[in-house]
């Protein structure tokens, strides 16, 4: 089955009017690229690695075919991009995208529907606007910094009974994420972590967490850092390290996107093995609805 091409369209994402043009050109890019990358190659073509990208990560087909079209639309633009696959570009401008052209790769080439582009634009150090378009479906979350959204996260304060996502068990991060898992009510892994945040800042799921592994790269994140604190949550890494928008793609981090500060503390003291206590009294009223 691998060997044939996956048959659904990509549909155009659905942009307000508000969104900086330069972010919106390069989303309408990426899903237009993924859209063709679909109906011209296989699976087994698209999961093709190609090459490594600047990050040090294998580059599978789909992913150079998306960010191809991303090259193009920030060159029309004239802003810089930072991407895991080309690094850093500079166009002499004092905007740069930050941007993870597919974000769920494996997902995007073997036909999962959930995939997404995520771009954040930066400003002298600053996240300032962010986006993020899922391909499958057209949706999108927009946000600027320190602007409310339209959306809101779940609000709960505690682990007990809760629904996350979380990256999935890596090397060195089984029993982190087994206390994670015993407390939850549900867990998803959906091998996506830009689109997963952003069902955080919607109020989807209470809460996303690399429990340890520092997988996420800057691009993985910056979205999140805007949308998610919009939205009224909260976007932190496990062991308190700043996030930074450098060039040097070797910075890895943990991310922990929950709806409430009090809900990432104690996220993060599960994950390292503190005790927590757990207060039933807690666990109904608002604040601590549980999304299915």
């Amino acid at each position: 089955m691998g060997n044939v091409l996956i048959p659904w369209d990509v549909p155009q994402p659905q942009l307000s009017d508000d969104v900086h043009p330069a972010l919106a050109d390069a989303a309408r890019a990426a899903s237009a690229a993924y859209g063709r990358a679909r109906s011209l190659h296989t699976r087994l073509e698209l999961r093709e690695e190609v090459a490594d990208g600047a990050d040090g990560t294998p580059t599978m087909l789909v992913d150079r075919i998306v960010e191809d079209a991303i090259l193009e639309s920030i060159h029309r633009s004239r802003v810089n991009l930072l991407s895991e696959e080309a690094g850093f570009v500079d166009n002499g401008s004092s905007i740069t995208l930050v941007i993870d052209p597919v974000d769920g790769s494996a997902n995007a080439a073997f036909g999962v529907p959930l995939s997404c582009f995520a771009g954040a634009l930066v400003e002298d150090g600053t996240a300032k606007e962010a986006l993020t378009t899922w391909f499958d479906t057209g949706r999108a979350w927009h946000a600027r910094a320190g602007v409310p959204t339209s959306f809101r996260t779940t609000g709960r304060t505690t682990l007990d009974g809760a629904s996350l996502c979380i990256m999935r068990p890596k090397k060195g991060t089984q029993d982190a994420w087994l206390r994670i898992a015993n407390r939850a009510d549900r867990i998803r892994v959906l091998c996506t972590t830009c689109l997963e945040t952003m069902l955080v800042a919607e109020g989807t799921v209470d809460a996303f967490i690399d429990p340890g592994s520092d997988t996420h790269r800057i691009m993985d994140l910056a979205t999140a850092l805007v949308t998610v604190p919009a939205a009224g949550g909260v976007l932190v890494d496990l062991r308190g390290r700043p996030f930074t928008f450098e060039p040097d793609l070797t910075h890895r981090w943990s991310g922990v996107a929950a709806a409430t500060p009090q809900l990432a503390e104690e996220l993060i003291a599960t994950v390292l093995g503190q005790i927590v206590p757990r207060d039933s009294t807690t666990q109904s009223g608002p604040g601590n609805t549980r999304p299915s």
